[in-house]
């Protein structure tokens, strides 16, 4: 990280365990884990604390996986618990509505973002302007960003600022970027608009604090990661130690330290059966750039039908799948065993 000797650049950290998270369990966090953790979080000073189903507001479905609870009891439970840090939610415009965005302000939540794919940020305009409406922080962010390339993901950034967004980034869905990609895309954003610039990243080739930090030299304010990268697949950038690395960096984030190894601890122990590891399977993901979420289907799916997961995630990279094309998963599948006979 550059800095002037007398100049400690403010990072604010973004935690999205109770949210992100959930896709390492089939969403299926209760109160007591949700309440546990925030509490923690809280005692860290962890500025914002995000909740929700994996895939977001009113993303509980047969299709995706119903979480143990409803966005209501999730939000009130949270919002409970944080004294001091501010509540977030996610929301991608098909799975949720502008009522649910209703729903989450008056349950609490400070910062609400939506996600659109790459290179579809016009889908967001309606609701950044409900969350202004409601009077909460709108930010913009986009998913499986490895998709396009730095200009359009700049132009698509600008986009969702003209439409409201005060913070826009984007999301290493995948884990498929080096630093070096990162430097350009976050720059070319960073140049494009004047509000805070997002990155959220995914350790499938274990480099999300790596990727963090390049994030941060080239412009982003705003920086997601997870107690003990609690995620899908290989997992998101690790809070604690980001937040250890970036102390050594001198940047400031107002987070303690101690506190925050403590709430990880709590994450280890309540929420998760096993801290996420960067297996063949989330490597296949990352090369393939396939969203990490992908993982439990694949693998039901390939198991099924008598075929490698990791050539089924090979293909489906290949296919430019996203969030929301489950079904596919299966369609592919038989083609590859139809193509091995």
């Amino acid at each position: 990280m550059n800095t002037h000797p007398h100049e400690r650049p403010r990072i604010l950290l973004h935690d999205p365990t109770l949210r992100d998270g959930h896709h390492a369990v089939g969403h299926q966090l209760d109160a007591d884990q949700l309440r546990a953790y925030a509490i923690a979080a809280n005692a860290a000073a962890v500025p914002v604390v995000e909740v929700g189903h994996g895939n977001g507001l009113g993303a509980s479905s047969l299709q995706i996986g119903r979480s143990k609870l409803d966005d209501a009891t999730m939000l009130t439970t949270v919002r409970e618990a944080l004294t001091s840090s501010r509540m977030g939610v996610f929301m991608a415009p098909g799975w949720g509505t502008s009522e649910d965005l209703e729903a989450s302000v008056h349950h609490g939540a400070d910062i609400v973002r939506i996600a659109a794919h790459c290179t579809e940020a016009d889908v967001t305009e309606r609701h950044l302007g409900v969350v202004r409406d409601l009077g909460a922080e709108a930010q913009g962010v986009l998913l499986m960003s490895h998709m396009t390339g730095p200009g359009e993901l700049a132009e698509q950034c600008a986009l969702m600022v003209n439409f409201g967004a005060q913070a826009v980034g984007i999301m290493d869905s995948a884990g498929h970027y080096l630093p070096s990609d990162v430097t350009e895309r976050v720059h070319a954003i960073a140049d494009a608009v004047d509000v805070p610039v997002i990155f959220h990243g995914h350790n499938n080739l274990g480099l999300a604090v790596a990727n963090s930090l390049a994030a941060v030299d080239a412009g982003a304010t705003v920086i997601d990661a997870t107690a003990r990268g609690f995620g899908a697949g290989a997992g998101n950038t690790q809070l604690e130690v980001l937040v250890a690395v970036l102390e050594r960096c001198g940047a400031e984030t107002g987070i303690g330290l101690r506190e925050v190894l403590a709430a990880a601890d709590i994450a280890a122990d309540r929420l998760m059966k096993a801290p996420p590891t960067i297996d063949s399977i989330a490597v296949a993901s990352g090369i393939a750039g396939v969203f990490s979420g992908f993982r439990r289907p694949v693998l039901q799916t390939a198991r099924a039908e008598g075929v490698d997961p990791i050539d089924l995630f090979l293909a489906l990279g290949e296919r430019q799948v996203v969030a929301g094309q489950e079904d596919l998963i299966g369609d592919v599948a038989r083609r590859l065993k139809a193509a091995a006979r």
